[in-house]
């Protein structure tokens, strides 16, 4: 049997739910020159029923592993790989059924050795899982670093849609243990001297979490991630990773003023939220989802700003570098 193009390579920890819309993606694509590997790590309620279902549709297999970490699977999942090309998605993905001719068109067309895409809402989506996608790819909140075509930051693929080429693999090796693994690897690959590029017109849609207190500890999480990879790549860090944490430093000084000196103080946060308001109602063109918008932006920027800043304190203003015991927690909590 011939090897296919692509090897798909999926973690999964407790989500048969997402994973059956995942799977029912994956066989809705117009080509099919793929397998899946699914590595479950450690999960209370696994998918193997899920995923073997499909079995018979296209090329599955299914590994089981004590809870390791998400990168140990994927890392498990490359090595049983047989494609030309390693992708990689988060279990809560869901592919457009021409993601893959898609991808094989690009490849050929403009191939890159590391490559990815952006991340979008579905429009069965939930309003709250619009809300925050809008909060997690705007210019306003994150600056358009993760997939825009114009961006404040060099694109770097996220494992909710990332690949690439088994030489890639075999010269910088697997996921390492940490924040922001795929960020990690993928600064890896480009100091390697890898091509890394990417593919705006190929996007997953990305459910991410189903409350505002798991979206909080996401990205508080994302915000620790940060000074992690600047201890590891000095001179990574740029000023759009700072500018939340800047944000909250600023609407808290405002914010203080407007109690206490002048409601004038509350100008510049009230226009800077009326600027979020309109650009998600025109984005979306949702009034719900523009309300929920406002208060996913603001999670979005306080919880990755006060992330930025506790690692910033610990790790560089006391001197104590990674703070490894607190990244070892955060993992657990998943």
């Amino acid at each position: 049997m011939p090897s296919p193009r692509f090897s798909i390579i999926i973690p999964v920890y407790n989500r048969p739910g997402e994973m059956a819309d995942l799977m029912a993606g994956l066989d809705a694509q117009t080509l099919k020159d793929f397998e899946l590997i699914v590595v479950e790590d450690g999960s209370t309620v696994p998918c193997r029923e899920v995923v073997e279902a499909y079995a018979g549709k296209f090329p599955v297999r299914y590994f089981a592993q004590e809870n390791k970490g998400r990168s140990i699977a994927r890392n498990v999942g490359m090595e049983q790989a047989r494609g030309a090309y390693l992708l990689f998605f988060d279990s809560d993905c869901i592919l457009p059924p021409d993601y893959i001719a898609k991808l094989s068109a690009f490849l050929d067309a403009h191939p890159y050795d590391c490559f990815g895409g952006p991340d979008a809402a579905h429009p069965d989506f939930s309003p709250l899982q619009k809300a925050i996608s809008f909060a997690m790819t705007s210019m306003l909140t994150t600056g358009g670093i993760r997939g825009r075509a114009r961006s404040m930051e060099r694109f770097v693929p996220r494992t909710f849609n990332m690949g690439f080429s088994r030489e890639v693999y075999s010269r910088v090796g697997g996921f390492k243990e940490m924040f922001s693994e795929d960020i990690d690897m993928s600064t890896r690959i480009r100091n390697a001297g890898f091509s890394v590029g990417l593919y705006p017109e190929l996007p997953v849609y990305h459910k991410r979490r189903l409350s505002l207190r798991k979206f909080f500890r996401q990205v508080y999480v994302f915000g620790m991630s940060r000074i992690s990879l600047h201890l590891l790549y000095p001179g990574s860090l740029k000023l759009v990773h700072a500018l939340p944490a800047l944000a909250v430093v600023i609407g808290l000084t405002l914010l203080l003023l407007g109690i206490f000196v002048s409601p004038w103080w509350l100008l510049p946060i009230g226009l800077y939220l009326a600027a979020l308001f309109v650009s998600a109602l025109v984005t979306t063109r949702s009034l719900r989802v523009a309300l929920l918008a406002l208060p996913a932006s603001v999670i979005q920027i306080c919880g990755y700003g006060t992330g930025f800043i506790r690692a910033w304190v610990w790790s560089i203003l006391l001197g104590h570098g990674r703070n490894l015991e607190a990244e070892r927690r955060m993992r657990a909590g998943k």
